[in-house]
């Protein structure tokens, strides 16, 4: 049926939802309507012949959000075509149902979820889908029996299917590609240099708005190990009152003043997995208060240990919280070798994914800034550019808070500034 509903969308959006190819596939700039475009065409799909249509997010969040769009445009299709939709025969947060017994399917995504299904398959920011081979691999036998395959994504790494889809020889998917520099020449409705001030990070800025796969050959944590750790339960905020009734929390505390962020990360271990029940940031926050948030998350809570940020102008609250506090705190020196020790720790974890963290661009932009670097003496080096959103702060009290967690015993090196008189050795671990 011809849908009048499409005056809604821009050119670019056109062109995607008119491809009827078999397997399409579209890299896409960030905010330019993705998710509003296939969920519209998941929509004009099911209006046809009866059909089951499945859309695949990252998250639950993102498929919840999916689902939304989906109902936002039946309840405009209802108002333009009276008659059509006067009655859904079936709705819940994740499937619809049209009068035409056609379904509307939203669901995290999962090699499970897709095996199996007869039906259109929708994968929303393929690229950010755990297990993206997997679920290809299970999902791709649908073409076969004449359903349609339909991909989209802002670009994450090299690391994953979508850009293996993106770079295949032509003929294997019909190809779109739209920059926000396209998506404004088009009619989208965007202030390109105060997005571009906002992001302030030129290599975030050339993946997730000119569509450019970063070469991820000097990362530590890849875009696809950071993606598989997302997780909608993992948290940046929980409430004071439940911290007393967690049995096992580990703080990482990572600390600055004035050019860089201070991080307060609070893992919860469950199991042999570690998740993410806060991260507090702190810019330009003085010591005082950074000192008295510290000690109400001690004083009010079940945390077994707490690595804190010993070098340079952290080494004074470092030693005041060990001295208050006693062996529940760790002070810990930055020293090459204890970063190298805590940089495997943290990697060690996202590759067999004990680690779950909060879906947020800062946390995966601070976490992937990381870079391991061999200097011609053949020593090791982890450095990150240094920017308005910090210097891998958030990185480093993660891998603090992993270390406080983690069985793996770590050589601590620690010299105290002088107070009251008294200095400690350095050497002291755990």
């Amino acid at each position: 049926m011809a849908l009048s509903g499409r005056h809604i969308l821009l050119a670019y959006q056109k062109r995607w939802v008119d491809d009827t190819s078999p397997v399409k596939v579209w890299v896409a700039s960030r905010q330019i309507g993705k998710s509003f475009s296939i969920s519209f065409e998941a929509v004009v799909e099911a209006l046809g012949d009866k059909c089951d249509n499945l859309i695949l997010s990252s998250s639950e969040r993102q498929s919840k959000e999916v689902m939304m769009k989906v109902m936002q445009h039946l309840r405009v299709l209802k108002a333009l075509a009276p008659g059509i939709l006067d009655q859904l025969e079936r709705e819940s947060r994740t499937e619809v149902m049209l009068p035409n017994r056609s379904r509307i399917i939203s669901l995290p995504s999962s090699p499970s979820t897709v095996r199996g299904f007869s039906g259109n398959v929708y994968l929303d920011e393929f690229a950010f889908h755990s297990d993206s081979r997997e679920i290809w691999r299970a999902m791709y036998p649908t073409i076969t029996r004449g359903y349609k395959v339909r991909v989209t994504s802002t670009p994450n790494g090299k690391q994953n299917m979508f850009y293996e889809l993106c770079t295949a020889p032509e003929g294997a998917a019909s190809k779109h590609r739209t920059t926000i520099y396209d998506a404004k020449a088009d009619g989208l409705d965007v202030d390109i240099e105060k997005l571009k001030e906002g992001v302030r990070d030129p290599e975030a800025w050339a993946q997730e708005y000119e569509c450019q796969f970063i070469d991820e050959a000097t990362a530590f944590l890849t875009h696809e190990m950071i993606s598989s750790a997302e997780d909608d339960k993992a948290t940046l905020e929980m409430a004071p009152e439940t911290l007393g009734r967690r049995p096992e929390l580990y703080l990482g505390v990572d600390i600055g003043r004035k050019h860089d962020l201070t991080v307060f990360w609070l893992l919860e271990k469950v199991g042999d997995v570690f998740w993410t029940r806060m991260v507090r940031e702190l810019r330009g926050a003085p010591f005082a208060a950074q000192r008295e948030l510290l000690y109400d998350l001690i004083e009010f809570s079940s945390i077994r240990r707490i690595c804190i940020d010993a070098t340079g102008i952290g080494a004074q609250l470092a030693e005041e919280a060990a001295d208050r506090f006693g062996s529940r705190v760790e002070p810990v020196a930055f020293t090459a070798p204890v970063k190298e020790d805590m940089a495997t720790t943290t990697r060690r974890c996202f590759e067999d994914r004990r680690v779950r963290i909060p879906a947020s661009r800062e946390i995966r932009e601070d976490l992937h800034s990381v870079k391991r670097v061999v200097t011609r003496a053949g020593n090791t080096r982890f450095d990150a550019e240094r920017s308005r959103d910090g210097h891998a702060d958030r990185f480093w009290a993660l891998a603090l808070s992993l270390t406080a967690g983690s069985s793996v015993t770590v050589p601590v090196e620690y010299s105290s500034v002088v107070s009251r008189g008294l200095r400690f050795g350095a050497g002291r671990g755990w």
